[in-house]
């Protein structure tokens, strides 16, 4: 069976962590940076070393294509090359290096393709400069409006269209991905699931749900020396209990429910005034609509004044479970397993291109495992071994979608 060049791709995987590594052995390159540029231009020279064709869209998505013998709707194969500030050499990067040796190794056998083979690294994965994360595979599938991300400002205030303008990589409406036969993207599982079951290979069946609630308590600030316990009106009081009890009911629900109270504003923020002021998240994702349903009453019933203070609560955004296409998901555990590799199907928790570019394009994801399930941080490490057997999952998913696919291209036009 056809496999990958295991040293090659330690090599390009090390290469790519040299651009913008940081002290700790991660990485920071921030979308449109001087790093994320500097990896963009290292990406397409592979790409064209290989006779890969280069086109760029108006969101700066780089989309290298090695042809086919016929003119049909590419298979494609990607991820994103920025990074969150700090973060690990594998999140993002490692999608985007094992599709590059997956076409190397076809070039190393001498195999051509009837169907034309398209690496995609897509802008602002991260949202970690520019919010909101997927920005720009959002913007081609019509879930952003473009002219809203455009406007989007980093902390140093520069706006993305500024950004897109200064950084060389503005390209044309035109080279949009409109089409494709299929799409896989691999990536770390950035959690310790295949680690701990000892699975090497994380077939992903879709992409979790998820709600992102903001809740609020107002109270009355007062001298926190002077002012008697039984009259206080103690916003952070009350706040603790609702996060109390929001944590023992959710934890009813569903073992594989995970949430999170990720961000806490209190105000004044005085150690000597008591609190008139608390706001604070509750974000949760489950694959299941119904569980997300009934986090929701949850959050909906929570009293609407307790102790004095006042509680109101407002949906900040929310998205719904990506299934993936159930025959590319049976094909990467079908290969995985002639491979020899143990498999687990999987949700992925974390948001992904692959969630929005679903709806345009059949697609399904390939995981390898993170180690201790550590990812946006510079302790981010999967093994070069672990690498490369998913470099060899692609390829031969790659291959036997291609022979699939080509069957049922056939198929069609001898009925027309």
């Amino acid at each position: 069976m056809k496999v990958c060049n295991a040293n090659r791709l330690r090599e390009t995987i090390e290469a790519f962590a040299e651009i913008g590594k940081t002290k700790n052995n991660g990485v920071t390159r921030l979308s449109l940076s001087k790093e994320d540029i500097e990896a963009r231009k290292y990406f397409i020279k592979c790409c064209e070393e290989l006779g890969m064709s280069i086109k760029i869209d108006d969101m700066a998505n780089i989309y290298a294509t090695l042809p086919g013998k016929k003119d049909l709707p590419p298979i494609l194969m990607g991820s994103h090359l920025d990074s969150v500030e700090k973060g690990g050499r594998f999140d993002g990067v490692l999608g985007v290096v094992t599709p590059l040796e997956v076409v190397r190794t076809l070039k190393d056998l001498n195999i051509e393709l009837e169907f034309p083979i398209t690496l995609v690294n897509f802008t602002n994965e991260e949202g970690a400069r520019f919010d909101p994360a997927m920005m720009s595979s959002g913007v081609l599938t019509g879930k952003f409006d473009k002219e809203k991300m455009l406007k989007s400002t980093d902390k140093n205030g520069i706006t993305f269209g500024e950004a897109l303008e200064n950084s060389g990589f503005k390209g044309d409406e035109q080279n949009r991905l409109k089409e494709g036969t299929a799409f896989i993207e691999l990536h770390i599982e950035q959690g310790p699931v295949l680690e701990s079951e000892q699975k090497e290979i994380g077939v992903v069946e879709g992409v979790v749900g998820m709600v992102c609630y903001e809740i609020t308590v107002k109270g009355e600030s007062n001298h926190a020396g002077t002012f008697p316990m039984k009259h206080r009106k103690d916003a952070l009081f009350l706040a603790a209990d609702l996060i109390t009890h929001l944590k023992q009911e959710l934890g009813k629900l569903d073992e594989e429910l995970v949430y999170t109270m990720g961000r806490v504003n209190v105000h004044p923020n005085i150690h000597t005034v008591v609190p008139n002021l608390v706001k604070f998240t509750l974000e949760s994702r489950h694959k299941d609509p119904n569980v997300i349903k009934q986090v929701e009453t949850i959050i909906h019933s929570l009293p609407t004044e307790s102790n004095g203070c006042t509680v109101s609560f407002e949906k900040l955004w929310g998205r719904d479970t990506v299934p993936f296409d159930e025959t590319i998901v049976n094909t990467i555990e079908s290969v995985s397993k002639s491979l020899g590799y143990s498999t687990r199907r999987m949700y992925s928790g974390a948001g992904h291109d692959a969630q929005f570019i679903a709806s345009i394009v059949p697609t399904a994801m390939i995981f390898v495992p993170s180690v201790g399930g550590r990812s946006h941080c510079e302790e981010e490490l999967t093994y070069y071994e672990d690498c490369y057997k998913g470099a060899n999952v692609l390829l031969q998913t790659l291959l036997s979608l291609h022979d699939h696919y080509l069957s049922k291209y056939s198929s069609a036009s001898k009925n027309q």
